[in-house]
């Protein structure tokens, strides 16, 4: 007895006095709970409710620590039974267990470990205790024996339980009852059954072990546990969970987002992101998806911008559930552009609200040969108002608007409103521009008409919340020519030539909306506004496929009205109010091409009536380039071939003049070779006098 009591001993590496709660070297309780970190970072909502969570570690699977009172008491019992059933006894080693454990080592072939649950904390705590591939040494085995009497000593067994089962390893790279539960089992801790909760536990003794091996072990403590779980129960339970993904990731709402703001495990971070929005927006995106699949629309975007903070509420990357970034992917913007240079025409007094625009062919002599727009529904309206041109989306009317604006003028107006992804120069895009053949975010483009909602006062966007006030929005658009724009864009009226009275544009409150389609139909878009919120959507395919028969009114259209209804459901939008330097004006066109109506002028450009001029009435005057336009010669274009081409209205008997000298008759365009300095350009008659003249810079 005296050699058994000896190996015992030794094989259990006891030796010295007990240890105390004085001992140094063994953590609080509560210092492990706050070192824990799980492989997960959480997005929170603005109001601080969990949206997304987001794995940073990829080299175990950790979910948040669960407390005691959180996981059902059947894995505890079942964890107890297979692993340390002298738990509530013993002082952190069982010294019973631990005898057993030497005479079988010693003379059976079969060894028998004796680590209780708190040996096995105490190594899960200290790496210098963890085994090796040969085992531990015994210096180890003795270090582990003090720490897990220490352990005893300072904490209390629930304790104990709790770190064990947050920090042990069930299977793969699942650590912690939170992840396990959730990966074999696809369910919270506090949920297990006690079948679950065996099959737990068997996994304890061999977390890479084949699952028949599992089964059996959970069987026999089954038996032990007197559970009324047969063993086919058992195995069908176990096959089933050892063959699920594990933690298979879910549709999550807001992947894009977590991506951008978590960086690291264990985190909570508070976005400006409105939960429930953000699930109704995901889910009303991904129906109108689902109706639109037949017509060969598989992917989708959606923004919901604050508009006074700036404040992003919903932000639906990718409704499919793909890893492209919708909101911040560029894309042909269509005639989403309109609203910006119709904007400018008005702040720069160039056209009123209710001036007469020239819906008919036009072919315009470009650098690369003729540029010949067309209207979407390929017929020209002939003359129509300025509101009508906008609302109703007419492209010759607005390619026309180019021309009087200048490209340049216009160009450096979508800078002014965010649009950071122009790039190329103002000649690259030409005339196209006008229809938006520039790419184009999602998150700029719903921003800038952030800025016409906020009467031409820009501010940056934000996924956070600021930590302090929001910086000073500044003024990039003339407030009044906004406004008109506004007004406009809300005209259900005025889009009715083309959209017709009834359809998705049309809100029971007062909002300002625009569709835009770009070429071979492979973008749709529809972004607007309310008095309160900004919301922009976008459909199409990310691999570049053509939309079959889809505009933005049957594309985009129903989403963002869905999403503003639902935005308004307690409260309807009103519309802002006129800013100073605006009169309203009744008004009567001659002859009667539009009815009569009050329309919105900056003051000064008021007039009761717009008389249509005939062609040979017209005034001369120099279209292009307008006053005080500058042009940027392309450095990527050689110097022999770059032009600028002079345009004039009523030009014929006249002549084009440049800084006095004289290039030749107006009834065409001119192709001017440009050089840098100021310029200025007149139309002169058959006597040399001048009829028109406009001064511009080329840098």
């Amino acid at each position: 007895m005296k050699l058994i009591a000896a190996t015992v001993l030794a094989l259990a590496g006891v030796a010295g006095p007990a240890a105390s709660a004085d001992d140094a070297g063994v953590p609080t309780p509560e210092q492990v709970r706050a070192g824990y970190r799980s492989s997960e970072a959480q997005l929170l909502d603005r109001h601080g409710q969990p949206v997304q969570s987001l794995r940073i570690d990829m080299k175990v699977r950790r979910l948040p620590w669960v407390a005691l009172a959180d996981i059902s008491p059947s894995l505890p019992a079942a964890v107890l039974q297979a692993e340390d059933q002298r738990f509530y006894q013993h002082g952190g080693v069982d010294w019973n267990a631990a005898a057993k454990a030497a005479w079988d080592n010693l003379f059976r072939s079969r060894p028998r470990g004796a680590s209780t649950i708190t040996m096995q904390l105490a190594a899960q705590l200290d790496p210098h205790l963890q085994a090796s591939a040969k085992g531990r040494s015994w210096g180890q085995k003795w270090d582990q024996i003090k720490a897990a009497r220490q352990l005893d000593a300072t904490w209390t067994k629930p304790q104990i339980m709790e770190a064990y089962l947050n920090l042990v390893s069930f299977r793969g790279e699942l650590q912690g009852v939170g992840a396990a539960a959730r990966g074999l089992f696809g369910k919270a801790p506090s949920g297990l059954n006690l079948t679950e909760s065996m099959i737990l536990a068997s996994l304890l003794r061999g977390p890479g072990a084949a699952p028949k091996v599992v089964w059996q072990r959970a069987c026999a403590l089954s038996r032990e546990l007197k559970a009324p779980a047969t063993c086919s129960e058992i195995e069908l339970r176990t096959l089933i969970a050892m063959g699920r993904p594990l933690l298979a990731a879910e549709l999550a709402p807001a992947p894009q987002v977590a991506r951008q703001l978590l960086t690291s495990g264990g985190q909570a971070v508070r976005s400006t992101l409105d939960g429930d929005l953000q699930r109704y927006a995901q889910t009303a995106l991904r129906q109108q998806l689902m109706t639109l699949r037949e017509r060969n629309v598989n992917d989708g975007a959606l923004v919901v911008l604050d508009n006074a903070s700036g404040e992003i509420l919903a932000y639906v990357g990718n409704a499919g559930g793909g890893e492209v970034d919708g909101v911040a992917a560029l894309r042909q913007a269509g005639s989403t552009l309109k609203p910006f240079l119709y904007q400018l025409a008005l702040e720069r007094r160039l056209i009123t609200a209710a001036s007469l625009m020239d819906d008919t062919a036009i072919d315009i002599s470009t650098p690369s040969g003729l540029y010949i727009p067309q209207n979407y529904d390929k017929d020209f309206k002939g003359n129509v108002s300025a509101r009508t041109s906008l609302a109703s989306s007419l492209n010759v009317p607005a390619v026309r608007t180019l021309v009087m604006t200048g490209m340049e003028r216009f160009y450096e107006r979508l800078h002014d409103v965010g649009l950071s992804s122009l790039t190329e120069s103002p000649d690259f895009y030409g005339y196209s521009l006008a229809l938006g053949s520039a790419e184009v975010s999602l998150l700029e483009l719903s921003n800038a008409y952030r800025t016409l909602a906020n009467g031409g006062m820009y501010g940056a966007a934000t996924l956070a919340p600021r930590a302090a006030a929001a910086p000073a929005p500044r003024r990039v658009l003339d407030a009044r020519a906004a406004f008109i724009v506004g007004d406009i864009l809300s005209d259900r009226a005025a889009r009715s030539l083309t959209f017709g009275l009834k359809n998705e544009l049309a809100t029971t409150f007062w909002s300002a909306v625009k569709t835009g389609t770009s070429k071979d139909m492979r973008d749709n878009w529809c972004v607007g506004y309310s008095d309160q919120y900004t919301v922009g959507v976008w459909v199409g395919n990310f691999d570049g496929q053509p939309m079959w028969d889809v505009s933005g009114v049957s594309g985009a259209a129903p989403v963002w009205r869905d999403v503003m209804d639902y935005l308004h459901r307690g409260r309807a939008s009103r519309a802002p109010q006129a800013p100073a330097g605006l009169l309203r004006q009744q008004i009567v066109y001659q002859p009667a091409l539009e009815p009569a109506r009050g329309e919105w002028f900056i003051a000064g450009t008021e007039t009761p009536v717009i008389a249509l001029v005939q062609d040979r009435q017209r005034a001369p005057k120099i279209l292009y380039p307008g006053e005080a336009s500058i042009i940027a010669i392309d450095p990527d274009i050689p110097d022999a071939v770059q032009r600028v081409f002079f345009q004039a209205q009523a030009g014929k008997g006249l002549r084009w003049r440049l800084d006095g000298a004289d290039l030749g008759q107006a009834s065409a365009d001119y192709g001017w070779r440009p050089s840098p300095g100021p310029h200025q350009l007149a139309l002169i008659d058959a006597d040399a006098q001048v009829v028109a003249s406009t001064r511009f810079h080329v840098r």
